[in-house]
């Protein structure tokens, strides 16, 4: 009797899908700052996933305030811990509203799509932009960071995520920075028609 329990528990389980991990490495913006957390981005993009029948759970390691270097200190303990297919790599703003030099943001950054692909996953860069007042030349540098690097590491990265509601003031929270929760469904959407991809060949 035990014997035959134990055939239909093995039979059980070997033939459901096993669910593959996704982390989301980011700041603010993916730890969905000052909202429930319910409402941000990762998790209307795991219902998506649910949706489209996607075996895949997010991990979301996201904390506001975070940089770049914030992520490369905790990027081995996340990968060792969860061995991700894919990492959402959603930092560098927070290194460039505090002014540090492009080409060290973008050295992090390459660090960070290095340990990822070093661990047998893939990398799905998620860009920023930053204010304007700034200056044209400092914002033109640290944005296109991510393209660069998307072309030099040979990852897909999805242009200025906030595009469509940064400049929509009933989309954005009062400091206008942070997107509201008006703006997480479009956020989802545009990273989605990137990840989808992705997902067709793993």
């Amino acid at each position: 009797m035990i014997r035959i329990y134990l055939l239909l528990v093995f039979a059980l389980f070997s033939s459901a899908p096993f669910a593959k991990t996704i982390v989301v490495l980011g700041d603010s913006i993916s730890a969905g700052y000052g909202m429930p957390i319910e409402k941000g981005w990762v998790n209307l993009l795991q219902q998506t996933l649910n949706e489209q029948n996607k075996p895949y759970t997010l991990i979301n390691k996201s904390i506001s305030g975070d940089t770049t270097a914030g992520g490369l200190a905790r990027i081995d303990q996340a990968l060792e811990q969860h061995t991700p297919e894919i990492v959402l790599l959603e930092l560098g703003a927070n290194d460039g509203l505090r002014g540090m030099p492009p080409t060290l943001i973008k050295k992090n950054l390459r660090e960070l799509v290095k340990r990822i692909k070093a661990n047998g996953a893939q990398t799905l860069l998620l860009s920023m932009r930053i204010p304007s007042n700034y200056g044209q030349r400092y914002t033109e540098m640290f944005y296109s960071n991510y393209p660069e690097l998307a072309e030099e590491m040979d990852v897909p990265f999805v242009p200025f995520i906030l595009e469509d509601v940064a400049l929509e003031p009933d989309m954005m929270q009062a400091d206008q920075l942070h997107p509201n929760e008006k703006a997480q469904p479009i956020i989802a959407q545009k990273i989605w028609n990137h990840l989808e991809p992705i997902l067709q060949t793993n």
